[in-house]
């Protein structure tokens, strides 16, 4: 489209009509401006009369032109700082601007709080990608210990300090060690995906803070008889307890495990049981003889039904053993005047069973290790490093050690008084 330029009187400015386009009641301007720099005549582009300059926001004008070619000129003479080509400016304006976006961003992230990403990125995400239990673990974690304590500060403001009052209130309130470990690593698993999404650089503060320390070992588990006297009531009361405590005792199950466990995760042949999805990881379990037949006398149902279904009917797996299996406990006296929670038969006594037994007849921890599906030996450690058998083994090495010693001694004593 060929075009007419019109001058205006300020020398250097001259400007074309739009052919259809109106600016108020006027056709709206294109602006240009011309200048000589180097030798060399140089025209470039200003803009429409209808956009804005967006220096002050005003509309432009040959007299806003005009004052833009003046400033070019002044710079180019040495007159003034800045760049002598329009193109220069608006380049540094751009380079400027993205800077000042750049800066906005982080100053965004950084004042970004610990609640709005917890409620808006973290437990959404949760919910998403983890179990529903895990879900509403943390949910309510973060509800009762954090949200008002950190909640609205921003992830840079959150120090250790605020941590350790954390910890204190929640052991003021007789909240137990585990609890508050479970509110510390949720703290950081919060940091560290603030930190992977890039809302937050900085380190997280559990890092530089006293950590409790637990002792939640189980050091109960049933003898054998009483193994078998808790299967025989349990059989009477319900058949469906009674069988998922024979897994746990016989395959050193949990009881999540146990309730989620479908007819396609038993291979007859094999007497192989595939646990999905568990704690650290799927993983194989051996059947016995006596869980192999057990199994089978449920009946077998379809590939995708619960071996294990609850007895009202509903959908999904169980949740907990029911009040019938603390009865039973009750009614044998197990945890009669037992008060440290350490000591008290559960439905984890049983796996905890399992697993001393297994280690007391090999003495193997890799075996117990892999057995229960732990990631590490450390954890193996807590259920079997040191049951009843080999502390008797210990206890009689070291008296025959002594018994030895001490009958050296006597003998060299004796030696040297006849040498006398």
């Amino acid at each position: 489209m060929s075009v007419h330029w019109k001058g205006t009187k300020f020398k250097g400015v001259r400007y074309y009509e739009h052919s259809t386009r109106k600016h108020g009641v006027t056709k709206d301007k294109y602006f240009t401006i011309r200048y000589q720099r180097d030798g060399k005549r140089l025209e470039e582009g200003i803009g429409w009369a209808s956009e804005l300059d967006p220096k002050d926001k005003k509309y432009w004008t040959a007299e806003k032109v005009a004052l833009v070619l003046a400033e070019l000129k002044g710079t180019a003479r040495g007159l003034s700082e800045g760049p002598s080509r329009l193109v220069e400016k608006r380049e540094k304006a751009k380079a400027v601007k993205k800077k000042q976006q750049a800066e906005q961003e982080r100053l965004e992230k950084e004042n970004v709080t610990f609640g709005r990403f917890m409620t808006e990125i973290y437990l959404p995400q949760c919910q998403r990608d983890k179990k529903h239990k895990t879900y509403i673990n943390e949910e309510g974690l973060y509800r009762l210990h954090l949200a008002n304590t950190i909640g609205d500060l921003p992830f840079s403001k959150i120090s250790p300090f605020h941590l350790e009052r954390i910890k204190k209130d929640m052991t003021d309130s007789k909240l137990s060690p585990r609890t508050i470990q479970y509110v510390l690593q949720l703290t950081r698993q919060v940091f560290n995906v603030a930190h992977k999404t890039g809302a937050y650089k900085g380190e997280s503060p559990t890092r530089n803070i006293r950590w409790p320390k637990l002792d939640n070992m189980k050091l109960r588990y049933l003898r054998a008889d009483e193994a078998e006297k808790l299967l025989d009531v349990l059989a009477e009361r319900s058949k469906t307890l009674h069988d998922m405590a024979l897994l746990s005792l016989h395959c050193g199950l949990r009881f999540g495990e146990i309730a989620n466990l479908k007819w396609s995760c038993v291979n007859w042949e094999a007497k192989k049981l595939a646990i999905l999805n568990a704690k650290a990881g799927s993983r194989i379990v051996y059947l016995t003889d006596r869980a192999k037949e057990m199994l089978r006398k449920r009946g077998i149902g379809s590939p995708d039904g619960l071996i294990f279904k609850k007895r009202s009917g509903a959908e999904g797996p169980m949740q907990q053993a029911s009040k019938v299996f603390t009865d039973v406990i009750n009614g044998l006296k197990l945890n009669e005047g037992v008060m440290d929670v350490k000591q008290r038969v559960t439905f984890h006594t049983l796996r905890h069973s399992y697993a001393t037994h297994l280690y007391e007849s090999t003495h193997d921890l890799y075996l117990t290790q892999r057995s229960l599906g732990h990631a590490s030996g450390e954890m193996t450690k807590r259920y079997a490093k040191m049951t009843e058998s080999r502390l008797r083994d210990g206890a009689e090495a070291i008296e025959k050690a002594l018994a030895v010693s001490g009958k050296k001694k006597e003998k060299l004593e004796q030696v040297a008084k006849f040498s006398k």
